[in-house]
């Protein structure tokens, strides 16, 4: 949805700032990405932390594996701009994990800041929204049974 009027509260217009756009191996730290996104103008910074449940489909999770498309970096960070440009924000940070995870090991991280908490809200759920649906990533989920299942998500 594109910002149709300019938000009279603001001194400046939003800065639509992409300051991390990445997938790792690494850990991911949502409070990190939280404050890489702060901004003097913003009056809201959302977070959302995806992490593995201990459940699918009624059968017991015991660990999942990410594995990315050669490309997945480059999607990952035209997804972030893309929603970036699209709404009135001031910065957004989304960084995705591969490889083996735990239950309660986040998978993918991401912040928004912007001027209004609606404007935050809107953006870091559309963002996680379109890295789903775009995001060149295999979940394999190994159940508590010893069998696995390969799921083409983010």
């Amino acid at each position: 949805m594109p910002e149709t009027t300019r938000d009279s509260s603001r001194l400046t217009e939003p800065a639509r700032r992409v300051v991390v756009a990445e997938v790792t191996d690494a850990v991911v730290d949502v409070a990190a990405l939280a404050g890489a996104v702060d901004a003097p103008a913003a009056g809201a910074v959302v977070t959302f932390a995806g992490v593995v449940r201990d459940h699918d489909h009624g059968r017991a999770v015991t660990s999942i594996e990410y594995v990315a498309h050669p490309d997945a970096g480059a999607v990952l960070a035209q997804v972030v701009a893309d929603v970036a440009a699209r709404l009135p924000v001031d910065a957004v940070a989304c960084v995705h994990r591969v490889g083996p995870l735990g239950v309660g090991a986040c998978a993918l991280g991401v912040a928004v800041s912007a001027a209004h908490r609606q404007e935050a809200f809107e953006a870091a759920a559309l963002l996680v929204d379109e890295v789903k649906a775009r995001l060149p990533v295999w979940k394999r989920q190994v159940f508590a049974d010893g069998t696995h299942e390969w799921v083409n998500c983010a």
